[in-house]
């Protein structure tokens, strides 16, 4: 366990609750266990996996997501809890409220946000600077809500010059895709408590909007904290050599589950990716109230 993330990705095995740890079993034979305040978020990734009830009321009581993978370690679902914020009406109540033209802004600022941490990926690996040039010169050419989509440009470029001309983003392919979506899920559940730990109500989002995403509002929030899965998924290829024996090895998922450590620059100094998305969540909430407040990104 890595930032606090278990996972249960081997067949047989189950979960359950003793004393305030979570306690993992083989066949009726426990093999180790971890204390609940520990905890960030569980994944299940295996096929056959067992889970008593009371461990996951326990997960539950504290907001700790459980997340649920598919065959490509794309999550399928995510369980939070019923209870949260002691201010959640309230908040859900300014959530509704927001207008347009505030979406918008708060979109705005997300996307650059993200753009310039795609940017400073493209540094790390020494990318052409005619390309990093272009991403910045994208960044500011963002406009409210985005309306010219310069996300969608920005990430072509990006993506050819990380992994290759060859490379498409694909979710249901194996490789650096799988890897990507593996680290994505880790960071998904990051945010996921963080928001509900502030009252947010996942399923209203800024940008994304599909009525059948029960949390819109997550994969908004995530989207300047993906390039640091980028990043770690780069190393591995580069470690690795040839993409087409890249596999979502345990190896490469104690990588991937350490982006929560990654150092994070932002308006209150150097914090781990994990403690940057609660500090966004809870500007999120500021700027719900405020109509000029600026996301802490």
């Amino acid at each position: 366990m890595i930032g606090g993330v278990l996972e249960l990705a081997q067949e047989g095995r189950s979960l359950g609750l003793a004393h305030g740890f979570a306690c993992i079993y083989d066949h009726h034979t426990e093999i180790g266990r971890v204390p609940l305040d520990d905890l960030t978020a569980v994944l299940l990734t295996a096929h056959q996996i067992t889970l008593t009830k009371p461990v996951l009321s326990a997960l539950m009581e504290r907001g700790i997501p459980l997340i649920c993978c598919g065959d490509n370690y794309h999550p399928d679902g995510l369980m939070l809890p019923y209870r949260g914020y002691y201010r959640q009406t309230g908040v859900l109540k300014q959530q509704i409220a927001l207008s347009e033209t505030r979406r918008k802004r708060l979109w705005q600022q997300i996307v650059r946000a993200k753009i310039a941490q795609q940017e400073q990926v493209l540094a790390q690996w020494r990318g052409d600077e005619h390309i990093r040039q272009a991403l910045r010169l994208l960044q500011q050419q963002v406009q409210s809500g985005d309306p010219h989509n310069i996300e969608a440009q920005a990430a072509r470029l990006y993506w050819q010059t990380l992994m290759g001309t060859a490379f498409r983003r694909d979710q249901q392919e194996p490789g650096i895709n799988a890897c990507l979506n593996y680290g994505y899920a880790v960071v998904r559940a990051a945010t996921a408590r963080a928001a509900i730990s502030v009252g947010l109500t996942p399923a209203l989002g800024i940008h994304h909007c599909n009525e059948s995403n029960a949390f819109a509002l997550i994969d908004d929030l995530m989207e300047p904290y993906r390039p640091a899965v980028d990043h770690v998924v780069r190393a591995v290829v580069g470690d690795i050599g040839e993409t087409a024996d890249l596999m979502v090895t345990p190896a490469v998922k104690k990588r991937l589950v350490a982006v929560l450590l990654h150092d994070c620059t932002g308006p209150d100094g150097i914090t781990p990716l994990m403690t940057a998305v609660r500090i966004l969540a809870s500007s999120l909430v500021a700027a719900l109230g405020e109509r000029n407040a600026s996301l802490k990104l």
